[in-house]
């Protein structure tokens, strides 16, 4: 078979990227991309070959709009004559309407009910994949047809943290340096930040809303702050957060969840892995939340403080011990994994 990922934002790449590589022993493997936040850096740290298709046309609901049907084309110029058997993405909105527009069969994956581009997504899709907390009605309002609908268990992260938890399973990520830094009362705690999505069509709240609780945390812990782009990354750079780690360039999961003794997420996927893995974790995101998010909150896997202040940071590093990995949602997790494997490996038939 020829398997088409189009991979189109940077938390499709840890997602997809060990389902890829035991594709590629029995199948050809085609993946797309385009220059969106971390993606294609990403692509490059893991060796996995793509082609750039298309640009992201910024936050603008007119440039979005706009833009949609120019990459659609250029999709389909660049597989027309590829002989591709079904495509496979998660959250590329294009992915299932080029795919419809050649003929081929679509497996498409979201966990995201507030994004309007699972309206098209949706109606072209042959198979949809959601996870288990994602309502009917949610669905029904995207115009999907439940007849479509296959929902895995578990939350999107389990897909492909439980290989992450193979690999750490001697002990919890970074529980040895975590313990030596708890014998050093002189040591500080390391923080990681991702601030929020500038360019996400779905959010709608303020930008820089971290600011002011960087600016204090950096004189009293050890913070690294994770940029989604270029534009993000020169506003942390500069003076204010001088103070600050902020990373011009990408970092694995291993290495965060193994430094990071709090994570502060103002986003989605990064804020649910860690909060997966046990780190202690607080979403500060600024828009209503969405069903897998109310669910890691009400299991306490991580908490939910939008007026977060560097004080409350500090206090809920204080009052929370590093658990290990959940065990529940990784076996979840490679249940989820095997169910989307064989939906794709099986969507020709």
């Amino acid at each position: 078979m020829k398997i088409w990922f189009d991979l189109s934002n940077s938390p499709h790449i840890n997602m997809f990227r060990t389902m890829i590589r035991d594709l590629q022993r029995s199948h050809e493997v085609i993946v797309t991309s385009r220059p969106l936040a971390n993606t294609e850096d990403l692509l490059r740290m893991h060796r996995i070959p793509y082609t750039t298709v298309g640009v992201h046309y910024g936050r603008s609901l007119i440039g979005k709009t706009c833009g949609f049907p120019i990459r659609v084309a250029q999709l389909v110029r660049f597989l027309r004559r590829r002989g591709v058997d079904v495509a496979v993405s998660q959250s590329s909105f294009h992915s299932p309407v080029v795919a419809r527009l050649l003929g081929i069969r679509s497996v498409y994956l979201n966990d995201n009910e507030h994004a309007a581009g699972n309206v098209p997504a949706f109606a072209c899709a042959d198979r949809i994949m959601v996870p288990e907390f994602l309502t009917a009605q949610n669905l029904r309002r995207q115009g999907a047809s439940l007849a479509k609908v296959e929902r895995y268990p578990g939350v999107k992260e389990g897909i492909y943290l439980w290989e992450y938890a193979q690999r750490c399973s001697a002990s919890a990520p970074g529980s040895a340096s975590a313990a030596a830094r708890a014998r050093d009362p002189q040591a500080r705690p390391r923080i990681f930040v991702r601030p929020e999505p500038w360019t996400a069509q779905y959010y709608r709240g303020p930008r820089n809303f971290l600011d002011d609780v960087i600016g204090a945390l950096q004189h009293r812990a050890s913070v690294t702050v994770l940029p989604r782009s270029r534009e993000q990354y020169l506003h942390y750079a500069g003076p204010a957060f001088k103070h600050c780690r902020t990373l011009s360039g990408v970092i694995d999961i291993d290495t965060i969840a193994g430094e990071c003794d709090l994570f502060i997420g103002a986003g989605g996927t990064m804020t649910r892995e860690m909060a997966v893995l046990g780190v202690p974790t607080i979403s500060v995101y600024q828009d209503a939340l969405l069903n897998v998010d109310r669910y890691l909150i009400a299991e306490g896997a991580c908490a939910h403080l939008p007026a977060l202040t560097a004080q409350d940071a500090l206090d809920y590093l204080a009052s929370r011990e590093r658990a290990g990995p959940n065990a529940g949602l990784l076996a979840k997790g490679r249940a989820a994994y095997d169910m989307i494997k064989h939906e794709v490996t099986h969507a020709h038939a």
